[in-house]
């Protein structure tokens, strides 16, 4: 298999196998118009398997999103095909319109301005409330 190198652009690596479709998404990857390459089950030494994601343009991407998704994947930005940068991504403190409150009772549901914030309540598992009205996200 063969997947061009970029120029410019992002390498979101070490995405754990099968998270790479559910970043794609919560990313909005599908609106770019450019090319992107989503590489699934790929061999790693590390983890056994891992996804890659290449997106072939230099553009903002949310690493609130990918840390909720998948703490601890790398973002590796390229310019001039060169690696300029390495990031290590950490579990955000608070999360704003990622998720959403699925609490039939919370304000977020009746007050559609408010903002959807959910904040991390235990690292360990992973588990973040909404700040509203402390339900947990799924």
């Amino acid at each position: 298999m063969n997947i061009d190198s970029i120029s410019n652009g992002i390498v979101i690596d070490h995405i754990t196998a099968g998270r790479g479709m559910k970043l794609y998404e919560l990313l909005g990857l599908e609106k770019l118009d450019c090319s992107v390459a989503i590489i699934k089950n790929v061999h790693s030494e590390k983890l056994g398997k891992k996804d890659i994601i290449k997106i072939d343009s230099d553009i903002p991407v949310s690493l609130d999103v990918i840390g909720y998704v998948d703490p601890g994947v790398s973002i590796n930005i390229i310019r001039n095909g060169k690696l300029i940068e390495k990031k290590r991504i950490e579990m955000p403190e608070t999360l704003t319109n990622v998720i959403f409150c699925k609490n039939p009772r919370c304000i977020t549901q009746t007050e559609q301005e408010l903002k959807h914030v959910f904040r991390l309540t235990d690292r360990v598992n992973k588990v973040y409330r909404c700040i509203y009205c402390e339900t947990k996200a799924n």
